[in-house]
């Protein structure tokens, strides 16, 4: 027969190595972190008109590939600053059709940044809007969802 200090001392043990369990798969889902990893994201994205040869394009300067007139990317729900420098020989202005944003009229060397908050998917245009539009290029906005989906704990670890 066992003691009933055997038996506290084995269910004692028993409950530390199931403690011990639950913390470490609490700890190990990244539910307990040192620092906050969440925060507003945002994209920031930096484009500069420009004359070249009496033809307007829009070259991408930070977050762009440098093509002239970049497909501009941006996900719904953040915030998405866009810089828009005018860098040409005459008057600018950047209008997004369908989400109706557009910069003042930037004169040469002038700048302006617009935040926009993006709530639907879609296919935008931007224009040059000065006398009349002119079309340059596309605005994308995306709907971005992480997988919430289990697959097991072996396989989330690789």
């Amino acid at each position: 027969m066992v003691s009933k200090d055997k038996a506290l001392i084995i269910i004692a043990i028993v409950v530390g190595v199931g403690a011990l369990a639950g913390m470490i798969g609490l700890i190990g889902q990244g539910n307990v972190r040192h620092v906050l990893i969440f925060w507003q994201e945002k994209v920031e994205q930096t484009v500069a008109f420009e004359d070249i040869d009496g033809i307007v394009q829009l070259q991408g300067i930070v977050g762009i590939g440098g093509e002239p007139n970049p497909h501009l990317i941006t996900r719904t729900s953040f915030a998405y600053v866009l810089t828009v420098i005018n860098n040409g020989d005459t008057h600018h202005r950047l209008y997004i059709e369908g989400l109706d944003v557009q910069t003042d009229l930037l004169e040469p060397g002038a700048r302006e940044t617009i935040t926009i908050y993006p709530t639907k998917e879609g296919l935008y245009k931007y224009y040059d809007k000065r006398q009349y539009l002119e079309h340059l290029g596309f605005v994308e906005v995306v709907t971005v969802v992480p997988s919430d989906e289990f697959t097991g704990i072996f396989r989330d670890l690789i």
